[in-house]
Formats: structure tokens, sequence, C-alpha cells
């Protein structure tokens, strides 16, 4: 992977992170080919990219304020169009009905694509690692670390 194609793949990231924290879902859409599969973990949502963009309108409303932090952005492995990435991520959130700020951290694995576009996610998975004053579990409120 070239220099030009790492700066392109953190953008994507990058992109990925305004499109959630400012709830701008065809930006998200922009982010992953049209048959990605996402996965943010059995106690939020996974499925394809239109059924978790569909989940995250209705849902996402609902939180006032996320600022997603990616660093330490790693490519793993490149194949022809193809590229393996792992990047930390860190979001401190207002959440509803929550007086004090909740935060998580944890991975983002995405399966990454070249297309006519540039670099596309194929698919990605969160791995959750931590999460600092979350919503009383049976809450309505969704556990963000997208």
């Amino acid at each position: 992977m070239s220099g030009p194609d790492i700066g392109e793949v953190a953008a994507l990231l990058h992109r990925y992170a305004r499109a959630v924290d400012s709830h701008d879902w065809e930006l998200y859409r922009s982010v992953f080919t049209a048959d990605a599969h996402i996965d943010y973990g059995a106690d939020v949502v996974a499925g394809s990219r239109d059924e978790v963009v569909d989940w995250m309108a209705a849902n996402f409303s609902a939180i006032p304020m996320s600022m997603h932090y990616i660093t330490n952005v790693e490519i793993l492995a490149v194949a022809d169009d193809t590229a393996t990435v792992r990047a930390m991520f860190y979001n401190p959130m207002t959440l509803p009905g929550m007086a004090e700020l909740s935060s998580c951290g944890g991975y983002y694995h995405h399966n990454l694509v070249r297309t006519p576009d540039g670099w596309r996610s194929r698919e990605l998975r969160e791995e959750m690692l931590w999460f600092a004053n979350p919503p009383a579990r049976g809450s309505a409120t969704p556990l963000p670390g997208e």
C-alpha cells in the first residue's frame, strides 16, 4: 500500500467518525460498499449497510452528542485491491437521561476494497473493549461504540 493509499484509508475512517457523530447517514453509506456487512455486536446491531443505517437513523437521534476519535490506524494486510485494517476508537458521548458523560473504546476491524471511487469498507466489526458509565441494562438507550 502506497503513501497516498494510507492517507485515503485514514480519510475514510475519519469520514466514518464524522458521519456517525453528525448523524449523516448518507455520508455513512459512502464509507461502505453496497454489499457491506457491519457488526457492532449482539447488544447493538449487525446486518447489511442499509439495515444498519435504518437502525442508526431510528436510534441515534436520541444521543445528543458523540465525538469519535479514531487513532492508531494499522494496515495489517494488503492483497491486490483489498486491505485489512485495524484502528482504535475512543468515543465520549452524552446519553439521554444520564447526567454524566459516558465513553467507550476499542477497535474497529475493517476489510477494505479499492473501488473506482476510492477505498470502501466491505466489512466492519467493532470490538468494544470498555464502556465507562454505560446506560442501565434493559434501557432504551443504544450502546454506541460506532
